[in-house]
């Protein structure tokens, strides 16, 4: 006979939830535009626990992600390969903790506004010159 915590769990695979459950079926965010890949998660520096009880709507995966960037500064792929979930996924719960506050986003500096290539080889050959 089969308990009812057999049928939520499987050793190899873990607890079966599906990520549609996750993101309460949703498959965007409005902060998405914001997330990309390469952009930092950055956990704000107040208690997770004060938030949590404050705000009953936090999965635990939320919470993780507050976690996992309140050690170091993470991009979205690295949230998503420690979670193990869908980009996607991990997309749309970034953006329900960064609307609550718990998390901030540092996206990357865009390439147009990097130093030209030439202008830095530039520089260091002037600098070898002296």
């Amino acid at each position: 006979m089969t308990s009812e915590a057999d049928r939520w769990y499987d050793d190899d695979a873990g607890p079966v939830v599906r990520p549609y459950a996750m993101t309460r079926g949703r498959t965007s965010h409005a902060a998405e535009a914001r997330l990309d890949l390469i952009a930092l998660v950055i956990a704000e520096s107040r208690s997770a626990d004060d938030d949590a009880d404050a705000d009953r709507t936090l999965s635990p995966e939320h919470l993780e992600i507050v976690e996992l960037c309140r050690e170091q500064p993470m991009s979205v792929a690295e949230l998503a390969a420690d979670l193990d979930l869908p980009v996607g996924v991990v997309r749309v719960l970034i953006g329900d903790v960064l609307e609550v506050g718990l998390v901030h986003v540092s996206r990357p500096v865009p390439p147009a506004e990097l130093p030209d290539a030439g202008l830095l080889r530039d520089v260091i050959n002037g600098l070898r010159a002296l």
